[in-house]
């Protein structure tokens, strides 16, 4: 009774310090929105507006349905119709346009005879512009092309954003906030009063880890309100595996804070090793904005020990296909076992550096 007494004074202690820190408070919770804000409406692959010039040599009926198609899709803003490609071409040197749609003589007659010159400086929105521009070419004429698109009809780019940025920020805030946190008791010269006080070493490094574990979830809730509501990602899936996945990763990137805080003897390092460790390959390598099978074939691998990389996974079929948890226990299994592994490997080192 008394040790649980002291285990709730240490987290209560913890709770209010990170309370008074108005710097951390500002991380904690600005970092969502901003983020969430910037890849939601900002950074984004969306195609719309794309500056597009109609090269035909005669305006029929068929041609000119597929211009004014063109002109009343969101995607393409029809800024020009020229005789030849040369001159289309020349309005894509002189950045007046993006991409060039060449209409064949014969393509009244056999729906064929299109080329497409693309501004290809920008290689994914190249690939982009076109597609889009075959798709709604080719639905007008429903025998000749029939797309289906599965769980993201409009083909926005938050669906993908939100499971990923999801996937960062728990990770950054917790294992970062957590290894912060304790290496300050060590540059304070705070530790061994704590460690000689009548709690455990292992209890007051959980409780310290707590108030993090609750602002997490938080973070987690405002993230899935801020997606639902004001980017308008829909949570297909079911909210309680939803939770439970995220608890698992959670406890991984406490972990996580924990092993970088045995051996980190500085804020400054903490820092530091988080964004080595942590920014760059979640980034880079987790699938949050690179398709994973796109990269070759030894950062594939490299992928593999990436945490977010499985949470972000688990997190798109969960909330955007809306799948069971049976088609996700792969990526809970590698992430249990890779959250048993950190815990073990971290509370080994922290009773090395307490001897």
């Amino acid at each position: 009774m008394i040790q649980m007494k002291q285990f709730f004074s240490f987290v209560l202690k913890e709770t209010r310090h990170i309370l008074r820190d108005k710097r951390t408070m500002l991380i904690l919770f600005g970092m969502p929105v901003v983020l969430l804000l910037l890849f939601g409406f900002a950074i984004t692959t969306d195609v719309k507006n794309a500056r597009t010039v109609v090269v035909t040599s005669q305006m029929d009926h068929q041609t000119q349905a597929a211009i004014e198609r063109l002109s009343t899709s969101e995607y393409f803003t029809v800024t020009a119709t020229v005789a030849t490609p040369t001159e289309a071409e020349r309005l894509i040197r002189n950045q007046q346009a993006d991409l060039v749609i060449v209409f064949g003589p014969d393509f009244a007659s056999k729906h064929t005879g299109i080329q497409f010159i693309v501004d290809g400086a920008d290689p994914n929105m190249a690939q982009q512009w076109t597609n889009y521009a075959m798709g709604v070419i080719a639905n007008m004429n429903t025998s000749l092309v029939n797309t289906k698109l599965l769980y993201n009809p409009q083909m926005r780019s938050s669906y993908n954003f939100v499971p990923a940025i999801m996937g960062m920020l728990l990770m950054l805030i917790c294992a970062m906030m957590t290894s912060i946190s304790i290496v300050r008791e060590k540059e304070r010269g705070t530790m061994e009063v704590l460690l000689v006080s009548p709690i455990r070493p292992l209890m007051m490094i959980i409780a310290k880890a707590v108030p993090y574990l609750l602002l997490a979830f938080v973070i987690l809730i405002s993230i899935l309100l801020m997606a639902r509501f004001v980017l308008d990602v829909p949570l297909q899936g079911s909210l309680v595996w939803i939770f439970l996945v995220s608890t698992i990763y959670i406890l991984l990137a406490l972990s996580l804070g924990l092993l970088i805080s045995n051996i980190s003897n500085s804020q400054l390092m903490a820092l530091l090793m988080s964004a080595m460790v942590l920014l760059m390959p979640i980034v880079m390598l987790s699938g949050m904005i690179f398709s994973i099978e796109s990269m070759p074939t030894i950062l594939q691998w490299l992928s593999v020990v990436v945490p977010p990389r499985y949470y972000i996974e688990a997190m798109r079929k969960l909330m955007i296909m809306g799948v069971g948890i049976e088609e996700v226990m792969r990526e809970v299994a590698i992430l249990t076992g890779m959250t048993l592994f950190l815990l073990a490997v971290s509370l080994k080192k922290f009773k090395t550096r307490l001897e």
